[in-house]
């Protein structure tokens, strides 16, 4: 049985994608002009990117039309912010650097919002239903791919006396304002699993719902009062969380031999 057209079209469009033809973060041609080039219907191209679109190899990015997916798998150390030792910049925060470490273009859009806390944050933050708490949103992207649907909720009194309610983001993060406010964060759980994205996930991340995610959120505390619980959901199949635990010296030994192993599997 001949495959239906608007297939045919997209396995074409995927051969291209993978041979390069297209990179990533490269837009498509438009459906009409794709409809001219394989002299098809608008509503044939329409349906082949909608296949490309199902298997997360291209987004729509609004004003920027269909573009290509970076499938690059991102290392994202979750312990990088909580660590000691780990170098201080006033001007980035963990994201800023994962991005940097990866070669990509970081950016972030932000809003805050005061609002009640509902029954699972207050749970988080040891709390009552609706105290009124502060929700500190990001979409963070990179190379302007959404990358990640973080919120971050603080009880109120304690965002008001440190400026973390400010409708700005905060240089150097959150967690290095609390820190020079006299809130230092010595505890955290980590609370992590996968689970198909909802709808509103689905077009903050910009992928099809149902997308199997990674659903991790982060309670801190500073042994007298929780400060903080930050919920971050990001696509799971082009994300490697990794935790780091113990000295600088051993870590720097198990980091070297995964590199060489990547380095490894690369070259075969």
């Amino acid at each position: 049985m001949t495959e239906p057209q608007y297939r045919q079209i997209a396995e074409k469009l995927r051969a291209d994608i993978r041979a390069g033809k297209w990179a990533p973060g490269q837009r498509l041609p438009s459906h009409a002009e794709l409809a001219a080039l394989y002299n098809v219907s608008v509503t044939t191209t329409r349906g082949a990117v909608s296949e490309l679109a199902k298997e997360n190899l291209v987004f729509t990015a609004t004003s920027r039309g269909t573009i290509v997916r970076n499938r690059q798998i991102l290392d994202h150390v979750v312990t990088d912010s909580i660590r000691p030792d780990r170098p201080r910049r006033s001007s980035a925060d963990v994201f800023v650097e994962t991005a940097e470490r990866a070669g990509r273009q970081a950016e972030k859009k932000f809003e805050m919002q005061i609002v009640p806390a509902t029954p699972e944050v207050a749970g988080w933050l040891g709390i009552e239903p609706n105290s009124w708490v502060v929700a500190r949103s990001l979409i963070q992207s990179l190379d302007g791919e959404p990358w990640s649907w973080e919120i971050s909720h603080f009880p109120r009194d304690l965002a008001e006396a440190t400026g973390i309610d400010s409708p700005q983001d905060i240089p150097g993060g959150t967690m290095q304002r609390l820190r020079e406010r006299g809130y230092q964060e010595t505890s955290f759980v980590h609370l992590e699993h996968a689970r198909p994205a909802s709808r509103e996930e689905a077009e903050r991340l910009a992928v099809p719902i149902g997308t199997w995610i990674t659903d991790f959120v982060r309670i801190a505390s500073t042994g007298e009062r929780i400060t903080r619980a930050t919920r971050r959901r990001f696509a799971a199949d082009r994300n490697r969380i990794i935790h780091e635990l113990g000295d600088e010296q051993g870590l720097a030994l198990i980091r070297n031999a995964l590199n060489s192993a990547n380095d490894s599997a690369r070259a075969h």
